[in-house]
């Protein structure tokens, strides 16, 4: 009687060992990647930082629905998708006075920074149906198989989607540096 308790526990004892291990194993491999998107949908690190946290905890409470390690990276963005979601239903929304807002000097900023600030601003400012495939595979490095998948679309439609995504940042950038020859020439 007794000695099939200490199996029982020694089994399950082994079985939260295996986990423990799969899970620090999955930490390891893709925190900096789901991170890396938690912060390019958010914006904002301290936030983003709570959302990965989120993320993981409960990929820890699923672990055991996971049966195929290959997808674990796109289970780990839907799971994260679904936190920033819950987190605009119960979002208060702060208010903040302008006058405790201080604008950085733009002559302070080197071009590179500006470059990349104007990247991000047009791709931040395209459609959500064309920004999230594009942030997939740009931040993410998801195939446009995988994106399907992830998103529920038709791979066509996502390489479509992606196509003018593109196009919208090339138009987007050509209409800024027509706009700025301009304005110092």
């Amino acid at each position: 009687m007794f000695s099939g308790k200490k199996k029982s526990t020694a089994t399950v004892s082994s079985d939260m060992m295996k986990k423990q291990q799969r899970y620090e194993a999955l930490v390891k491999a893709l925190h900096a990647d789901v991170y890396r998107y938690a912060l390019w949908l958010i914006k904002d690190k301290a936030i983003a930082e709570d959302v990965v946290q989120e993320t993981f905890l409960r990929a820890w409470k699923s672990l055991d629905s996971l049966k195929d390690e290959a997808a674990a990276k796109s289970w780990l963005i839907t799971i994260l998708r679904r936190e920033n979601a819950r987190r605009f239903e119960r979002k208060q929304f702060d208010l903040v006075d302008i006058d405790d807002v201080s604008v950085a000097d733009p002559n302070d900023i080197n071009d590179v920074a500006l470059e990349h600030r104007e990247l991000r601003n047009i791709m931040s400012s395209l459609n959500e149906e064309y920004r999230e495939p594009l942030m997939l595979q740009v931040i993410m490095g998801f195939t446009g198989d995988e994106i399907a998948k992830q998103l529920g679309l038709n791979k066509n439609t996502v390489m479509t989607r992606l196509f003018r995504a593109r196009n919208q940042i090339k138009d987007a950038l050509k209409a800024n540096e027509e706009m700025g020859v301009t304005v110092n020439g």
